[in-house]
């Protein structure tokens, strides 16, 4: 038998709450996936300058043509990664920025939330300012 002491507002806020819930975990998956392919820039610079760390010990007397020009294909490599990754570190910034945009326009709404939820939502995206 149903609980009739539930009310529409009981539901609307539970709904809420379920929705905030949900913002926050797709927010966090993004962050995720950023740091995934920010990890795999960061690995395949690395490879990179390791790469380009031997042929740049070979002392330029000794270098062929062949050195000279793996030398140089490795240092556009390599600035081409290092312009991506920004572009991501910039993107990461904006979604920080427009995420906590997102939470400031929702404060007012605190109330729907249950006592406990607030450290919750906080702890889960803890790059945020202290919203709740």
């Amino acid at each position: 038998m149903a609980d009739s002491t539930i009310t529409v507002d009981d539901i609307e806020g539970e709904l809420f709450k379920i929705e905030r819930i949900r913002d926050v975990l797709v927010r966090r998956e993004s962050e995720l996936r950023y740091m995934m392919d920010d990890i795999q820039l960061c690995k395949e610079i690395t490879r990179l300058k390791k790469e380009l760390q031997k042929l740049v010990s070979i002392p330029d007397n000794d270098k062929s043509n062949e050195d000279r020009q793996k030398e140089e294909e490795l240092l556009q490599q390599i600035h081409k990664l290092v312009e991506t990754r920004d572009y991501l570190v910039d993107d990461v910034e904006f979604e920080r920025l427009r995420c906590a945009s997102a939470f400031l326009c929702t404060k007012p709404l605190k109330s729907a939330a249950g006592a406990g939820d607030e450290e919750k939502l906080s702890k889960s995206c803890p790059n945020l300012p202290d919203l709740f």
